[in-house]
C-alpha cells in the first residue's frame, strides 16, 4: 500500500480512534485525527486526504452538518462511521453525499474493504465507458447493453436507471437520489414507480430475480449495483 495515502478520521471517542489508527497504521496508511467537526473541516481543506472517516456523534457540530459542509466544496470519498443503524439516518448520510456507511463495532477486515473499494473509484483518472461484470456489458458511449453477448432491450427510463446505477457500481444509490436524477427534483418520492421499472429490468438481466448477481437491493434505503469489473 502507497505509504503517501492519508486518511483523515473525523471521531472523538478514544477507543475507537485508537483502534481504527493501529490497524490502518499497519497497512501503511497515514492518520490524521480530529476530534471536533470544526477541526475536520480544517483539516480537510488543509490536508487534502485521500478518504474521510466520519462519526456523525461530534462534540460540536452535527456529522451531518460536516458532510454537507464537505460536499459544497470536496469530492473526496467520505465513509460514515456510526454506532446508529437505523435506516433514516444511512439514507441521510448518503443522501448528504456520504460514499458509504460502516456501522459500529466493525472488525479491520470489513474497513480495509470498504477503504480500498472507496480508493479504487476515486483512484480512477479517466473514467471508463463500460461496465463489465459477470457477462453484463454497459457501453455508455454506445447506449447498449449486453448479456454474456446478446443484445438486451431496455426501455429508455430501464436504461438510464441501470446506467446510472452502473456508473456509480459499488455505492449504495437512495432512493430519493435515483428517482431524482431519472425524473427530476420534483418528482413523487413514491418508490412504486422506481420498483416497477427494476422489477423489469431484473427481469431481463438477472437468471434469478430472487437472487440477483447484478442489481442488490439495500432495504429500505436503495440499490446498489455490482462493482465494474474495469475498475
Amino acid at each position: 500500500m502507497n505509504p503517501k495515502i492519508k486518511i483523515l478520521l473525523i471521531e472523538d471517542d478514544r477507543d475507537i480512534v485508537s483502534f481504527i489508527t493501529t490497524s490502518l497504521t499497519v497497512h501503511d496508511y497515514h492518520i490524521c485525527n480530529a476530534v471536533t467537526g470544526r477541526e475536520g473541516l480544517c483539516l480537510a481543506a488543509s490536508l487534502c486526504p485521500d478518504v474521510i472517516l466520519l462519526d456523525l456523534g461530534l462534540p460540536d457540530i452535527d456529522g451531518y452538518q460536516v458532510l454537507e459542509r464537505l460536499r459544497v466544496w470536496s469530492s473526496v470519498p467520505i465513509i460514515v462511521i456510526s454506532a446508529h443503524s437505523e435506516e433514516d439516518e444511512k439514507v441521510t448520510a448518503l443522501d448528504l453525499g456520504a460514499d458509504d456507511y460502516i456501522i459500529k463495532p466493525f472488525g479491520t477486515a470489513e474497513l480495509m474493504a470498504r477503504i480500498r473499494t472507496s480508493l479504487r473509484h476515486s483512484f480512477v483518472s479517466v473514467p471508463d465507458r463500460t461496465y463489465r461484470a459477470l457477462g453484463l456489458e454497459i457501453d455508455l458511449e454506445k447506449r447498449t447493453v449486453k448479456l454474456n453477448g446478446q443484445i438486451i432491450h431496455l426501455t429508455q427510463t430501464e436504461y438510464q436507471l441501470l446506467a446510472l446505477l452502473a456508473q456509480n457500481s459499488g455505492k449504495v444509490l437512495t432512493y430519493r437520489t435515483i428517482i431524482h436524477t431519472i425524473w427530476g427534483p420534483y418528482a413523487d418520492n413514491s418508490n412504486q414507480i422506481l420498483r416497477v421499472n427494476m422489477a423489469n429490468i431484473r427481469r431481463k438481466i438477472e437468471a434469478d430475480s430472487a437472487q440477483p448477481q447484478y442489481v442488490f437491493t439495500e432495504v429500505g434505503i436503495g440499490y446498489r449495483m455490482r462493482e465494474n469489473e474495469n475498475i
